[in-house]
Formats: C-alpha cells, sequence, structure tokens
C-alpha cells in the first residue's frame, strides 16, 4: 500500500505541475505556424506530431495553441488528421502513465460503492463508451489519465479513441480553421459563424445534446 500511495502522490504532483508551469509559458500560433510551413507536407506533419505530443505532455495549456495553427495552415481535413494521430499518441501513454502510477492505489483504495462505479466502467457497453470520447465536454487528456485508473482493458479504450475521435476533432477543426483565433476568444463571432452555416449549426445543435445525455450519464 505504501508504494501505491507514493506512486498515486508522485502522479497528483505531476499534474500539478503541469497546470502551473504551463500557465507561464507562453505559444504564438504565427510562429508555429510559420516554422510548419517551411517544409514539404509530409515533413510538417512529422513536426507537428512530433511537438504537439512532446510539448502538450508537459504544458497542458498550449493543446488549443497547436490545433488553431494546424487548422490555419493545413486545413480542416488534414489538420484533423494530424490532431488525430498526435491525440492517439497521446490516449496510449497518458492511460500507460496513469494506469503504471496511480491504478493500484485506486484499486486498493475502492469500497462499496466507488467499487461498484469502478466495475461499472470496465463493463460499459462500447456505445457509451463512444458518446463520452466523441462529444467535446471532457478533455481527451483527463478522459485518458482517467480512463487509466479505472479497470477498463486498454484494447477497449483504445478502440473507443480510434473510432470515436475523428468526428469530434473534425467538428473543432472545420470551425477552427474558419474563424481562427476567434473561436477560443470571441464567443460572439463564432456564434455569427455557426448562425450563418446551416449544416455545421445542426451538426453542433445535435453535439450539445449529446453532451446532455452525457452529463445525464455522468449524474447516474
Amino acid at each position: 500500500m505504501h508504494k501505491s500511495k507514493l506512486k498515486f502522490l508522485v502522479l497528483i504532483l505531476f499534474i500539478i505541475m503541469l497546470l502551473v508551469t504551463g500557465r507561464y509559458f507562453n505559444l504564438d500560433i504565427d510562429q508555429i505556424k510559420g516554422f510548419l510551413a517551411r517544409f514539404p507536407l509530409w515533413q510538417s506533419g512529422l513536426l507537428f506530431v512530433t511537438l504537439y505530443v512532446t510539448v502538450t505532455f508537459f504544458i497542458w495549456l498550449s493543446k488549443d495553441i497547436f490545433r488553431i495553427a494546424a487548422a490555419l495552415l493545413f486545413g480542416p481535413a488534414i489538420s484533423t488528421l494530424f490532431v488525430f494521430i498526435s491525440e492517439t499518441i497521446n490516449a496510449v501513454v497518458l492511460f500507460h502513465f496513469s494506469r503504471f502510477l496511480g491504478r493500484g492505489f485506486v484499486e486498493e483504495s475502492l469500497k462499496g460503492k466507488s467499487k461498484s462505479l469502478d466495475e461499472k466502467i470496465s463493463k460499459a457497453s462500447l456505445g457509451w463508451l463512444f458518446v463520452f470520447r466523441g462529444v467535446p465536454l471532457i478533455p481527451f487528456r483527463f478522459m485518458d489519465m482517467a480512463a487509466g485508473l479505472t479497470d477498463i482493458s486498454f484494447r477497449k479504450y483504445f478502440l473507443v479513441v480510434i473510432v470515436a475521435s475523428p468526428l469530434r476533432i473534425f467538428w473543432l477543426q472545420f470551425i477552427l480553421a474558419a474563424v481562427g483565433k476567434a473561436a477560443l476568444t470571441n464567443f460572439q463571432i463564432t456564434s455569427h459563424y455557426l448562425a450563418s452555416n446551416k449544416p455545421i449549426f445542426i451538426f453542433t445543435f445535435i453535439y450539445l445534446l449529446l453532451m446532455i445525455l452525457v452529463a445525464m450519464k455522468l449524474k447516474e
């Protein structure tokens, strides 16, 4: 128990450190875009994935910067591919990182309702897991680490990551490619864009309904 407590403490301290230090690093969208634009597509894509995985592991507040830069430089479709590859790698790393440091402590601490909840999550249907992963309610990194703390098999979670992530990523990249930085800083511009584009507005509305379903499921 002592060893599992120590590993879990390391995990918590690491997360706190990443959240704190992330506030002191300023990444510039134009600099990232300008740097990647100097290379052919396959090289810039490889560089993007490498930077995305490496930097966002240590600086948690930087992911949106990379997504905007990719959307503006590569467009919604290609940027979706690059972000999807990056997030899939992140899912593998964060899931195992969390499981190695935290699962032992969580498993030893589970009692009563908490143990029952852990069992329900591990046995949850793929359909509900796809919904959890697919709607933009819970950030990917928190979902990956939370999954590592549960008893869910990596094979099952990885299947969910592969199937459910692309649509969610494409939805965001599509909006970022059209609106740019304003998508994260100016809700009025974003809402105007959605209102003037019926297909994306309908898709977003359906997404919101799914978010409500997920919220209700979480409440249960």
